[in-house]
């Protein structure tokens, strides 16, 4: 790791910036594409171009794909929770919320993860700072959610799909921990060339919109999802883990839904009302009380 080389922790720092930007205006993209695309060329697109990209990585590195049914295997279950899955409903979700509350109601993300992993990884076990952290993180979600509970019943159904999304992260979390380890930059492909390959039937069989009708902003914005969030920021993922280790890409929880939040109103005007910032906040301090726990088990 580089993490003590000053100029080193500055380039780690410039790569984490430029992940929680992707990450983070990827619900302000998605809130584009869906204005004319549908929710599953949106999802195929992604992976797609998410696959050439990495693919294009792997090769001019020198590695090799694996040519093990098992390996492909693994591909498609963690194609299918860790990218087909969540992008589908959130894309789906963001039909009928803002984007800025699905990037906040994602941040439930590690809460989740946190509490999954006590029954299914070693040494990740429960104290009273992480069940406090996730009380905190589900009252904020609650919060959150009160108004879209008063909305329609399409838009409960849609936040609803968002808390899937992201518990279908946080299991993927897990799955990656379980799994055989495969090399990031391999896996990162030959997971997305299996989301490709499953999701391509299904996009033949329910694609049934004329791209003509569709607008070049929303087009540019499922462009740039596969490029951007899917392809790019999945290289820099796996330099940070590389250069600093996850402990300091776990920053990005904090992070990321701020961005998510603030390019929805400032960009994309949408609404903000008090419930929504004290939301986000209860949500934070929910994350950063389980950081602090982590940090309390380092220092004894």
């Amino acid at each position: 790791m580089l993490i003590n080389n000053p100029q080193a922790t500055l380039i780690n720092w410039l790569l984490l910036i430029c992940l929680i930007l992707f990450w983070g205006t990827s619900f302000m993209f998605t809130a584009i594409a869906v204005e004319t695309v549908d929710p599953v060329s949106i999802v195929f697109f992604r992976v797609l171009i998410g696959a050439l990209i990495l693919t294009i990585a792997v090769y001019a590195r020198g590695l090799r794909l694996p040519l093990t049914l098992k390996a492909w295997l693994i591909f498609i279950l963690f194609g299918a929770v860790g990218n087909l899955l969540p992008f589908f409903l959130i894309a789906w979700g963001q039909q009928s919320i803002d984007s800025g509350i699905a990037g906040m109601i994602m941040a439930i993300m590690p809460l989740i993860t946190m509490i999954l992993a006590h029954y299914f990884v070693a040494g990740e076990t429960l104290n009273r700072y992480k069940i406090s952290g996730f009380l905190l993180g589900i009252s904020g979600i609650s919060i959150l959610l009160g108004p879209v509970f008063e909305g329609s019943s399409q838009a409960i159904l849609s936040g609803i799909a968002i808390f899937i999304a992201a518990s279908s992260y946080a299991a993927n979390s897990i799955l990656v921990r379980r799994l055989p380890r495969f090399d990031p930059l391999i896996a990162g492909a030959g997971v997305l060339i299996a989301a490709s390959i499953t999701m391509l039937p299904i996009w033949l069989l329910e694609h049934h919109n004329d791209f003509t009708q569709m607008s070049l902003s929303s087009l540019a914005s499922v462009a740039w999802l596969g490029i951007g969030p899917t392809g790019i920021a999945t290289i820099i993922l796996f330099s940070v883990i590389e250069r600093a280790g996850p402990t300091f890409l776990s920053t990005i929880n904090y992070l990321i839904p701020v961005v998510a939040f603030f390019c929805g109103v400032l960009i994309l005007s949408e609404p903000v009302n008090s419930s929504s910032i004290i939301a986000l906040v209860i949500i934070l301090c929910g994350i950063a009380l389980t950081r602090y726990s982590s940090s309390q088990i380092v220092r004894s």
